[in-house]
């Protein structure tokens, strides 16, 4: 599997070959260390200083090179699609072979920092519902009230948690259609292209 890379993208990734070897692989450790840690202006300034180009021009080499190294590390892709997605940018071998030892390096430690950046939510476990109708009160003898009570029971962490939502029949079949429309939506191409793209 290709990388599909913006022209955006490719602008930012322009710089490298104006740039030493040894640059490209510090821009690297600054890109996994930007993941790890957010990113850091100051280090951008002060390899603009040393290099004589604008801050932003630093800031945007280093943010494309995270963004190569991050989908190629997301989507696990094998050493020679690696190589083709940067052939297509028409940089030298060096520094094409740079780049994959660069992502051949860091693909296991990028993909940790990506897991622990993942939300940490909870997780369906099972689920029991109730139907209730009020059929009279004190001031209304002929009434019909109907209510869904459900009662979620969800895992976190090995630890179970209980959650009781009520609703009435007309939300609840607006629920469902809207959930059962996002089920459809999901079958189509480009949602399928985007879900294999954030695995």
């Amino acid at each position: 599997m290709l990388l599909d890379l913006s022209e955006e993208h490719k602008e930012h990734l322009a710089f490298l070959p104006r740039v030493d070897g040894a640059v490209v692989a510090e821009f690297g450790r600054i890109a996994v260390e930007s993941l790890r840690r957010g990113s850091n202006p100051k280090i951008y300034d002060g390899a603009a200083r040393k290099l004589n180009v604008s801050s932003d021009t630093v800031q945007h080499g280093v943010e494309g090179l995270t963004y190569l190294l991050t989908e190629s590390s997301k989507l696990m892709i094998s050493e020679l699609d690696f190589q083709d997605s940067v052939f297509v940018l028409g940089f030298s071998e060096e520094l094409n072979k740079l780049l994959l030892q660069l992502y051949l390096d860091n693909r296991k430690e990028i993909r940790t920092i990506l897991n622990e950046l993942a939300p940490d939510l909870p997780t369906y476990h099972s689920l029991e519902w109730r139907l209730d109708v009020q059929l009279a009160s004190r001031s209304l003898r002929q009434q019909i009230k109907p209510a869904v009570t459900f009662k979620l029971h969800l895992n976190h962490n090995g630890d179970h948690s209980t959650k009781v939502l009520q609703t009435d029949p007309a939300t609840l079949l607006h629920l469902v259609q809207q959930l059962e429309q996002a089920l459809e939506e999901m079958k189509t191409n480009h949602c399928r292209r985007v879900v294999r793209n954030i695995k």
